[in-house]
């Protein structure tokens, strides 16, 4: 039969692009671990996310002026003057946040369960590439609309690189373009915001995603799928990522899309942590803000700084923070990957590691007195620990056995009946007599079974960290 003009045309297409070949090597026909959890949501919210920055990146560069004199008032023209100028300018602002907020708890899935050990590596090293590029891409950002808190934030950070001995303050001078902060600036970093390092970023994305596919998907067991297959050569744990996954992540975005839309519609500036109030203020060399910090996404690297007394000490402190992350697969000596079959010593270690992060990203926000340099340098020491004695710890703790095939969790269904029975368990009726006689009976706190369900919660916290 002869093919209608349209096959025709699909077939040309088909034959000089594989088109249907790709579409099977990286949905269709590849097979992903099929007891995929909440924490494998962050990959494809992620690459949602930079959707999202680069078109509303685009739309917004079609009305600002990188210019010193009229960038801040092209910023107030997109919010006041263009149409829906407010929501693609909230979008993209609350975007950046977004971004990290995947992207941070994106790596401690991959800290959690091994994602970064072999054969993973290479994955590894992209994915903390994508991220350093992320920190460059929103510093760079954050000049841009050129208020009192992008100037003098700019001013402290592009500083520190005059710290380095020798070249320090000829880094200095190429960064700025000129001696201060100037039109240059503006102009270099826009420049490299809205062309170089989204080039490089979409290059990372794509080796990111093409070394995953390569190895396969890590799971919350740690174990490799390829190493059981049927007669067909198909994983015996695994199932196709579309149209499973595909499914189960569309769910996963609706869901971050209404908090999205949430914080977009009602609060965008989230209490100044994702807009800072200094930044509806024009640059003004002449007058520095009281108290100057970065963006939440940077205040970990920005207290680091701060707890050590020595400028350029402070400096190697804060990039080996992050050049320890590269380090990790190294570093980790266990030959368990998922946090399920790790000991305790582990377990322990995570949680000050991540109770440490979350201390210092706080800390970063505060004015530098005393007490919060103080704190600063114990959980700077502590952040540091963790990486620096994995090599120790990794090999000293007991782990348990690890199962042949990947294990079932139970779903939000089958945990619906305990849930119904804790709640049974914290509440009481009690009956007492309206005004008209009636006998009601209402929902009371019950002491007792509160005390009983949370001595089992202590119990099992204390069972998983042993």
């Amino acid at each position: 039969m002869k093919p209608t003009r349209t096959e025709a045309c699909g077939n040309w297409i088909l034959s000089r692009f594989p088109v249907t070949k790709l579409w099977n090597e990286h949905m269709a026909q590849y097979y992903a671990p099929k007891n995929f959890n909440f924490w494998y949501f962050f990959g494809s919210l992620a690459l949602l996310v930079l959707v999202n920055q680069l078109i509303t990146g685009i739309l917004l560069t079609m009305n600002y002026k990188p210019d010193a004199q009229l960038a801040f008032d092209s910023v107030e023209y997109i919010m006041r003057d263009v149409n829906w100028g407010w929501l693609v300018r909230y979008m993209h602002s609350t975007g950046a946040s977004a971004f990290f907020i995947v992207v941070y708890l994106h790596m401690f899935r991959g800290i959690m369960y091994g994602s970064f050990k072999q054969p993973r590596e290479l994955i590894w090293i992209f994915g903390m590439l994508i991220y350093v590029c992320l920190m460059a891409e929103a510093f760079m950002g954050y000049l841009l609309p050129w208020g009192q808190m992008s100037y003098w934030g700019a001013q402290v950070i592009i500083s520190l690189f005059s710290a380095i001995p020798v070249v320090g303050d000829d880094l200095s001078l190429w960064f700025r373009g000129d001696y201060v902060i100037s039109d240059a600036t503006l102009n270099r970093f826009f420049a490299f915001h809205v062309i170089s390092v989204p080039l490089v970023l979409l290059l990372l994305i794509f080796l990111h995603i093409v070394a995953l596919h390569e190895v396969g998907s890590n799971n919350p067991d740690g174990i490799e799928i390829k190493d059981k297959k049927g007669a067909d050569g198909i994983p015996l744990d695994g199932i196709p990522f579309h149209p499973y996954y595909s499914v189960k992540d569309i769910v996963g975005v609706g869901v971050f899309l209404f908090f999205f839309a949430a914080v977009i519609f009602y609060a965008p500036e989230m209490g100044g942590y994702f807009l800072e109030s200094a930044n509806f203020i024009p640059a003004d060399p002449l007058k520095t803000p009281e108290h100057i910090a970065p963006v939440w996404y940077f205040t970990p690297f920005y207290a680091i700084l701060r707890a050590v007394p020595d400028k350029f000490a402070g400096v190697i402190a804060m990039g080996g923070a992050i050049v320890v992350l590269f380090l990790l697969p190294w570093l980790d000596r266990s030959p368990i990957k998922s946090v399920r079959y790790r000991g305790g010593i582990y377990k322990k270690a995570l949680a000050l590691f991540v109770i440490s992060f979350v201390a210092l990203g706080y800390l970063g926000t505060q004015p530098a007195t005393a007490g919060a340099v103080l704190a600063a340098r114990v959980f700077t020491a502590i952040y540091f620990g963790f990486f620096l004695l994995m090599p120790i710890y990794t090999r000293w703790e007991k782990t348990k056995p690890v199962p042949e095939r990947v294990t079932e969790q139970p779903s939000l269904e089958d945990r619906i009946p305990a849930v119904i029975e804790t709640f049974h368990e914290v509440t009481a009726k009690k009956s007492f007599t309206d005004t008209e006689g009636n006998t009601v009976e209402k929902l009371r706190p019950n002491p007792s079974g509160i005390a009983n369900v949370l001595v089992r919660g202590l119990k099992k916290l204390k069972a998983s960290l042993d």
